[in-house]
């Protein structure tokens, strides 16, 4: 059934990635000198990748306590001075792209066209923050009371101190992207990046220690949720989290007890709708990249996706064919298009779903088998058709390179499918008429959704808030609320001359009277 193209796994690691590289990487985790150490290895061969010290619950307090101390002084610094140090940063992972590339692939078993749209995530990220934050966090005037008498001003002030806990499937993305907008909010970071990619998280912590940021600001701690996760929760001021939504429900329980923020980006089943109008080679193509970015190991890809009747044998047809000439492989270069899955219980995951829907009954149009000739851990991209509700990847998330595709008879009801999840994440919508397509947009559950785009489009819109609806969350990352949700705001009202009590010589019941009838004429005028 399945004609995927494949090249052959490189084992070796490229040079950069050297034993004492990797060794200086692993120093920059907040253990003590005789921590216990946990080993990684490479998704694409199997073979041993990283050395790192695991901290322990008295390690992680103690990063908290130099956090605590560092943050003053740094939210004292003046928001130029973190822009300059911010954008100094963002020269740097650009310069250094190659080691981060290398890095990114080595850990999580991605392509390097994969890995290339988070370093160039991080750019857009750090830029924008770097050049927003100054009018985000300026000294606001707002409407105060009583016109002209009342004075107000909003203030923001840093959180204190952050916990952000990241993924392992973008691990510069999610490591550093929530990292800096606390940053430069004035926030000290402790951070608990997945032991899998920990050297990615690790290259942009030294970079931004390199680009001028004090030691303690940002610091990070490897080790299980189990171990040392209760010491994170405890130790934050706010709560950024990436993961599960079964985890995110803890942590939100958790932060609710201590009366702290949390955000949360969590699990997805990501629709697109291709309408009866759209280009149908554009929008095969455009299903590619939505499915199989990451071998489908990122929260926003596509994993179902609905057809309209009048296009859709053409459209399978030609979604079909691109998918089976996928070129498959372990490459460090632009070579191939989908590389490995990251972990052996993704593969089982995936493994599962797909032979689960066989055996119920589903169609395999392509992909559908794991592929041990090129790695322990790579799986055929698949495409099912005749998935039915009794499947377990009908309504649950597979997070692995799997779509499955139905068809629909109005737009009205690939909408009523699209929705029909608890979650809402991302989505995608096709069609040449995009006034129609927005239309469509605008009626999904969805916190994100893209118009003839599969995810980058909002992504990449770093001055627009992104997070999720239902069980795929709550917060925001980017834009505005990206920044602000890690400070506190404050209100200063300064009110002068006269206020809301009546004044000498004024009865109460004459005082009410004026103060209706000013009501009444602000109301006249148009005053809010």
């Amino acid at each position: 059934m399945t004609t995927t193209n494949t090249a052959p796994a490189e084992p070796a690691l490229p040079t950069s990635l050297t034993p004492a590289r990797l060794a200086h990487l692993a120093t920059l985790v907040a253990a003590g000198a005789r921590a216990r150490r946990v080993a990684t290895t490479s998704p694409f061969t199997g073979a041993p990748l990283a050395d790192l010290p695991v901290s322990t619950p008295e390690d992680v307090e103690e990063s908290f306590a130099r956090a605590r101390a560092a943050q003053a002084g740094w939210a004292a610094t003046p928001v130029a001075d973190r822009k300059r140090i911010m954008l100094r940063f963002h020269d740097l992972v650009l310069q250094r792209q190659e080691e981060a590339l290398d890095l990114m692939q080595a850990e999580s078993g991605k392509t390097r066209r994969d890995a290339f749209l988070e370093v160039s995530d991080i750019a857009i990220t750090a830029r924008y923050y770097a050049r927003s934050a100054r009018r985000l966090l300026a000294p606001k005037r707002r409407r105060g009371a009583i016109p002209v008498l009342t004075h107000t001003t909003e203030l923001h002030h840093p959180k204190g101190v952050v916990t952000v806990i990241s993924p392992w499937n973008y691990p510069l993305s999610m490591a550093a992207g929530d990292a800096l907008p606390a940053l430069m909010a004035g926030n000290a970071v402790v951070q608990k990046p997945d032991t899998q990619t920990a050297l990615t998280a690790l290259w942009a912590l030294a970079l931004m220690r390199e680009a001028g940021l004090p030691t303690d600001v940002w610091q990070m701690v490897v080790g299980r949720g189990s171990s040392i996760g209760d010491a994170l929760m405890e130790g934050g001021d706010y709560m950024m989290f990436t993961g599960s939504t079964a985890s995110g429900r803890q942590i939100a329980r958790n932060a609710g007890e201590r009366l702290i923020g949390a955000s949360l980006e969590l699990g997805g089943k990501n629709a697109m709708i291709v309408l009866a109008d759209a280009d149908i080679e554009k929008a095969a193509a455009g299903a590619v990249a939505a499915c199989f970015p990451s071998a489908g190991q990122l929260c926003v890809s596509i994993e179902r996706l609905y057809i309209a009747d009048e296009i859709h044998g053409a459209f399978v047809a030609a979604f079909v064919q691109r998918v089976r000439a996928m070129r498959l492989g372990a490459a460090f270069d632009f070579s191939v298009d989908m590389g490995s899955l990251t972990t052996p219980s993704q593969l089982e995951t995936v493994s599962s779903h797909v032979d689960d829907a066989v055996s119920k009954g589903a169609t395999v149009l392509a992909g559908g088998k794991p592929r041990p000739d090129l790695g322990p851990l790579f799986y055929e991209p698949t495409i099912l058709a005749d998935v039915t509700p009794e499947m377990t990847l009908f309504d649950h998330e597979t997070f692995g390179p799997v779509v499955s595709i139905y068809r629909y008879r109005s737009a009205d009801e690939a909408v009523t499918m699209a929705n029909a999840t608890p979650y809402g994440l991302n989505a995608s919508v096709w069609g040449r008429n995009g006034t129609e397509a927005r239309k469509v947009a605008g009626r999904l559950h969805a916190g994100t959704v893209n118009v003839n785009e599969a995810f980058a489009a909002a992504w990449g819109s770093v001055d627009a808030p992104m997070g999720g609806m239902g069980d795929s969350g709550l917060g925001r990352r980017h834009g505005a609320d990206g920044l602000l949700k890690y400070t506190e705001a404050q209100t200063v009202a300064h009110q002068r001359l006269q206020g809301f009590t009546p004044p000498r010589g004024v009865q109460h019941e004459q005082w009410a009277r004026i103060l209706t009838q000013a009501f009444k004429t602000l109301r006249a005028l148009g005053i809010r």
